[in-house]
């Protein structure tokens, strides 16, 4: 008997219990591949390479205050922003508040929305059509096929924040990578809709020439409003991304608590299944002893 032969033998000696490890061995390896991508996503990956010429500024206090619109211009004579479009969280209900049926709704300017976005991509006449369209949408191409949307169909968002709802024609579908399962419509229709909200904007999108640029456009920002009634927190897009991970609570404790927890439990299984191997074969082990077994290349 060779010792491969002895060894399988022996794996599939119980093959229930043989076949409960391996299930349990491979849920927990799942699960922890499952939150080292996440871990990945959310702390090693930089994003696109446009992504990390753009930054994101919104109010120092908190996200819940809104900017002045006029910020925009000023933000925009600064040197190395190349483009500045307002966009603002509408936050309302597609047919019923079910998380199903959740997904981001921003009011945005549709005039300047793509020059900052560049890695968002919709066909050249879609985007015509939205900027003509006051009360036009465009919406992510994987929502638009979850929901079964089409160019021209109409949708209603119910508004929880805004006391509105908003109706809007699908003028366009558009592509983005990664996949951010959101919907744009014209701020000015929102403004409309809603009088307190004009002349507002939630953050302010900015590109900036270089990625170098980055850093001393978002000090150059802070400064210009820092003494201001409403003074901004210009950060990265990604700096920007993690922050409003962090409200969710402290995302890196969990996930490495997960981990962990994953890995103890899989040695703890694996020990456990090797000790009650070897407490089943006392007594056979002794009786090959006592015949003289001296290694397994001697078995048969």
């Amino acid at each position: 008997m060779t010792l491969t032969r002895f060894v399988g033998k022996n794996a599939f000696r119980n093959k229930r219990r043989s076949i409960l490890t391996v299930l349990s061995v491979g849920f927990s390896l799942l699960l922890l591949t499952l939150m080292m991508t996440l871990w990945r996503s959310f702390y090693m990956d930089n994003g696109s390479a446009e992504s990390a010429q753009r930054l994101v500024v919104r109010h120092k206090v908190s996200l819940t205050f809104s900017l002045p619109g006029f910020y925009r211009e000023k933000i925009r004579s600064i040197p190395g922003v190349v483009a500045v479009v307002p966009v603002s969280w509408f936050g309302g209900l597609y047919k019923d508040d079910k998380p199903e049926n959740f997904f981001a709704q921003f009011a945005t300017d549709p005039e300047e929305f793509f020059k900052v976005y560049r890695d968002i991509t919709m066909p050249p006449d879609q985007l015509t059509a939205w900027q003509r369209d006051r009360q036009g949408v465009v919406v992510d191409n994987t929502l638009a096929k979850k929901y079964g949307w089409k160019l021209g169909d109409r949708i209603v968002l119910k508004g929880t924040i805004y006391a509105v709802n908003l109706e809007l024609n699908i003028r366009g579908i558009f592509n983005s990578v990664p996949d951010n399962q959101s919907v744009y419509f014209n701020g000015k229709y929102l403004e409309e809709a809603v009088s307190s909200f004009k002349g507002k904007a939630g953050t302010f999108g900015i590109l900036t020439d270089s990625p170098q640029n980055v850093s001393k456009v978002a000090v150059t920002v802070d400064d210009q409003f820092h003494n201001s009634p409403q003074p901004t927190k210009a950060e990265s897009e990604k700096a920007f991304g993690l922050e409003f991970v962090a409200m969710l609570g402290n995302v890196k404790l969990f996930i490495l608590s997960i981990c962990s927890a994953v890995v103890f439990a899989t040695l703890l299984v694996s020990a456990n299944t090797m000790a009650m191997s070897i407490r089943e074969r006392t007594r056979e082990v002794a009786v090959l002893k006592t015949l003289g077994l001296k290694g397994l290349r001697h078995i048969g």
